[in-house]
């Protein structure tokens, strides 16, 4: 495990292009260490997204990283994936590598849960898909909770959806996952569409991309272009947003986004609100913060963390 000057970080994900920048920012970051990878369907089957996690850590020579599997559903059994903007294999647009990482023996819940009770210290788990290994664990081992440092997700939202006109897509897959970890009483970090809509991949990051060099850039760019297109084809967005990573960067430098205190619930039973994130802005509610949202967005900041992490890599 890394020193003292180094966050020890889970990475809960549903791979996904976003999750990809985001398990390379978390792997190469000089203040993170990450712990372990595992997965959750979202983006696409849980299958898919564990063989994508373990292809993103081959091709980056990530040799080491321990893969596990979770939940291959919602907590209330429902499934939703979102091929329109991944593609079938929920990581379309390039070729990647055969996975030559083996996966864990252990299921994700019993790995995160381990690893908690190993670590030296308090240990944030990051969350960039639905929040459903995330609640179980809460769930099943509520011993291990003064283990857990923080919890930063990439999630919800503080006005517009992107799966329905109210609920974004991590939220949606498993609102009651969501729930239970808002109200878990943990200290949270929500990095919802808000401030991930303005990390876009702009012309200028591909022609920095392109011009770091090697396979891995390569490969990135073109999953990077495939993503672009469906976000133009789906949402009208020439630029895509790379949504997961912001959660990742914030960790590794917290000034990259500026957040504020305030009451966040998930609404379960609308018939036309279902996953929306209702966060008390103007705390007009009277109920107390229970979570920290991140509203803006050092781009430059940002683009600057996640490239310098891809060069890093592609040494």
């Amino acid at each position: 495990m890394g020193d003292s000057a180094t966050v020890p970080v889970l990475l809960d994900c549903d791979p996904g292009h976003d999750d990809m920048f985001a398990i390379l920012l978390a792997a190469a970051h000089p203040a993170i260490d990450l712990l372990a990878v595992t997965t959750v369907a979202g983006n696409g089957p849980l299958e898919a997204v564990t063989r994508n996690a373990l292809a993103i850590c081959t091709l980056a020579g990530l040799d080491g990283t321990v893969v596990a599997a979770g939940a291959d559903r919602a907590l209330n059994g429902g499934r939703h994936t979102a091929p329109g903007i991944h593609g079938e294999s929920a990581l379309d647009g390039a070729a990647l590598p055969d996975p030559a990482i083996p996966l864990a023996d252990e299921d994700a819940v019993t790995l995160m849960a381990r690893l908690l009770e190993e670590s030296e210290r308090p240990v944030t788990i990051a969350a960039t898909g639905p929040l459903t290994n995330v609640a179980t664990l809460l769930d099943a081992r509520p011993d291990l909770r003064g283990r857990i440092e923080r919890i930063v997700f990439m999630g919800g939202s503080a006005g517009r959806g992107n799966t329905t006109p109210v609920a974004e897509f991590n939220v949606y897959v498993d609102p009651e996952a969501a729930d239970r970890v808002l109200r878990s009483g943990l200290p949270l970090l929500m990095c919802g569409l808000d401030v991930t809509h303005q990390a876009l991949a702009v012309p200028e990051v591909f022609r920095r991309l392109r011009a770091i060099g090697g396979a891995l850039p390569s490969t990135l760019e073109a999953l990077l272009r495939f993503y672009g297109g469906a976000y133009e084809k789906v949402f009208g967005m020439p630029d895509p947003p790379v949504h997961d990573p912001v959660a990742i960067a914030a960790i590794a430098d917290p000034d990259v986004v500026a957040c504020v205190d305030v009451a966040v619930t998930v609404e379960l039973k609308g018939e036309h609100t279902r996953g929306a994130t209702v966060v008390d802005l103007h705390r007009v509610t009277g109920a107390e913060p229970n979570a920290r949202v991140a509203m803006e967005l050092d781009r430059g900041r940002f683009w600057d963390l996640m490239l310098d992490a891809i060069t890093t890599l592609a040494r």
